[in-house]
C-alpha cells in the first residue's frame, strides 16, 4: 500500500463557507455591466475557475478587456462587501491541526488568484497551518481541468497515490481523477452527493470529518488497484 504524505485543500466552500458570497459578487458585477444573471445560475458553477464561468454566463471570451473588467470588478466586489464577512466552517482549523500531526503536507490547489487565497486564508485565520499554496497563477487551466492538481502535487513533490484531495464541489473530484488523485469531499459547499458520486468518501463538513477522522481515508487510504 502507498503511504499517503500529502492533502491537496480546496479552500472555498471546503474549509471556509464562501461560496453564496463568490456566487453574489459574480451576480453584482454582471449586472454592473449589464448582463443579467441570477445567483441560482450562477451558484452551481462556483468552484470551477473564473475562466470558464464567465463566458458561460456572458458568451465572452474570457481573455477580452471586457471579461478582464468584469473580473477585476468582481474581485473589488468580493473584498469589499463580503470577503469581511465570512469565517472557517467550524472544525477546519483542528481539521488541518490533526492532518499535520499525522505527518501530512497541505498543499492549497484552488482556482482562486493568489491574492484571493491569500486574503481568505488570513481572514479564516488557517494561513499558518498550510505548508504550500498553488492557485490559479499556477495553472493554465482551471477546474474541473487538473492542471491545478498537478501543480499542487508539483509543488508538494507528490506522487498522485501519495496524496488525497479534499474539496466540495464535482469539479475539486473531477480535477483530481484526471490527475490520478483520490478525492474526498465535504457537503458542507452545497453540492448533493449524487453530483460528489466520484468521490471515494463523503462527509458533511470539515467537524463531521474530525470526529470520524480514524475511519476516514486519511488514516487508512484505500488500497491502490
Amino acid at each position: 500500500m502507498t503511504t499517503l504524505r500529502g492533502v491537496l485543500l480546496d479552500v472555498d466552500g471546503t474549509l471556509i463557507d464562501s461560496n453564496d458570497a463568490h456566487a453574489h459578487a459574480w451576480v453584482d458585477a454582471f449586472r454592473e455591466f449589464g448582463f443579467e444573471s441570477d445567483f441560482l445560475r450562477v451558484r452551481p458553477m462556483i468552484g470551477m475557475g473564473g475562466d470558464k464561468l464567465l463566458p458561460s454566463i456572458t458568451g465572452l471570451d474570457h481573455e477580452s478587456d471586457l471579461a478582464r473588467q468584469i473580473v477585476a470588478r468582481r474581485q473589488e466586489i468580493f473584498n469589499q462587501a463580503y470577503l469581511p464577512t465570512l469565517a472557517a466552517f467550524p472544525g477546519a482549523h483542528e481539521l488541518l491541526a490533526r492532518f499535520k500531526q499525522e505527518g501530512l503536507a497541505l498543499i492549497v490547489a484552488t482556482s482562486a488568484n493568489r491574492e484571493e487565497l491569500n486574503r481568505l486564508l488570513d481572514q479564516a485565520g488557517l494561513e499558518e497551518l498550510v505548508d504550500k499554496k498553488t492557485s490559479s497563477s499556477d495553472a493554465a487551466e482551471s477546474k474541473p481541468d487538473p492542471d491545478i492538481v498537478e501543480a499542487a502535487l508539483e509543488r508538494g513533490k507528490l506522487a498522485p497515490n501519495e496524496a488525497i484531495m479534499l474539496g466540495d464541489t464535482p469539479y475539486d473530484v473531477e480535477a483530481a481523477g484526471r490527475a490520478g488523485v483520490k478525492a474526498v469531499a465535504l457537503r458542507c459547499g452545497g453540492w448533493p452527493d449524487r453530483a460528489l458520486s466520484g468521490a471515494i468518501a463523503v462527509f458533511d463538513d470539515a467537524q463531521d470529518l474530525l470526529s470520524r477522522f480514524p475511519e476516514s481515508p486519511f488514516v487508512a487510504p484505500p488500497m491502490n488497484h
